[in-house]
């Protein structure tokens, strides 16, 4: 099937979730005689224009602070509140099979079910930042065929957490009732880049989640306030049962329509940072490349560092030569 046919097939409405899984395929796929396929079809994506203006929200939290089991009580709450919602759980990668290893579509049962839920667990192919390489490609394609609210589900908490903050119109950090130490673990890495931040687990430990809210509270007192205006929120809530989801909805609704201006200057941004992304990804495929056809193997760069002692002097050469190679 031609990129332009699959296109047409995730625009349709009675068969977008096919055309859109093999999309999403393509998109992710490392093979050589798939690049061209798939360019296309990004080009495609990227000239059209949503049938419905669309949200693009990134999640992230601790490991065990119930993402998925936030993220089915959140998305039940946006069908109910008529939106089309596609979920990107983007899961670490298995070494033996390079696939999805956590599998989301089995934690989130009954969004699943729903027929205006999407949910598709990617591989993040060992990228840092929590997304994986095709991710922005993906929210794209999602948004063609439909979904208006776009939830990307990263793999834990760390610095380089700042990858799905330049996807996402909107960042939404899950805590849980924790320790001091835990606590300091997440202001460290990615509270300055929030735009709400949601203590879970409520129902099962009111007092603690109280008090982790109120740490964080004291946390954000003393970070800078934010150039685009805006107050960010501690909440708790409980995806268990669902208590204050509908507010966290509220408040990320308030959000979309107060930072509109903010959130469109920022999608603009983000289009330069993807550019930067895959300049860098194929500058590395193209040296990945050379590499391989010049015989460079891991025994042949040891003897290149014998010849020329230092790493950079090794790599200098080794890099002039790739520039040599890669004029016409």
């Amino acid at each position: 099937m031609s990129p332009a046919d699959l296109f047409h097939a995730l625009t349709t409405p009675h068969h977008h979730r096919r055309g859109l899984g093999r999309a999403i395929t393509l998109v992710e796929s490392s093979r050589p005689e798939d690049l061209a396929p798939a360019a296309e079809l990004i080009a495609l994506a990227e000239r059209h224009t949503p049938p419905r203006p669309t949200f693009r929200l990134g999640i992230s939290g601790t490991p065990g602070v119930g993402k998925s089991t936030f993220i089915e009580a959140y998305g039940q709450e946006l069908v109910r509140r008529g939106h089309r919602l596609a979920v990107l759980a983007i899961d670490p990668t298995s070494s033996l099979s390079g696939g999805s290893i956590l599998g989301d579509k089995t934690r989130m049962e009954l969004l699943t079910r729903l027929p205006e839920v999407y949910i598709r667990p990617s591989p993040n192919a060992g990228q840092l930042g929590g997304v994986g390489p095709a991710s922005r490609a993906a929210v794209l394609l999602c948004e063609a065929a439909g979904y208006d609210y776009i939830i990307v589900e990263t793999v834990g908490v760390g610095q380089s957490e700042w990858q799905v903050h330049s996807m996402t119109d909107a960042f939404l950090l899950l805590a849980q009732p924790a320790s001091g130490d835990e606590l300091q673990g997440i202001k460290r890495g990615i509270l300055e880049l929030a735009d709400h931040l949601v203590v879970n687990k409520a129902d099962s430990l009111p007092k603690e989640a109280r008090l982790a809210a109120a740490e964080l509270r004291r946390s954000l007192h003393l970070a800078p306030a934010r150039p685009d205006g805006w107050t960010v929120e501690v909440a708790t809530a409980s995806a268990l049962t669902g208590t204050r989801v509908g507010e966290v909805a509220d408040r990320m609704q308030h959000y979309r329509e107060r930072q509109h201006a903010h959130i469109l200057a920022w999608r603009g941004e983000q289009r330069v940072l993807w550019l930067h992304e895959q300049l860098r990804r194929e500058l590395l495929r193209r040296l990945a490349g050379y590499l391989e056809a010049a015989g460079l193997n891991n025994d042949q760069l040891r003897v290149r560092l014998d010849q020329h002692i230092t790493i950079p002097a090794t790599a200098d050469v080794i890099l002039a030569d790739f520039k040599q190679n890669s004029n016409p």
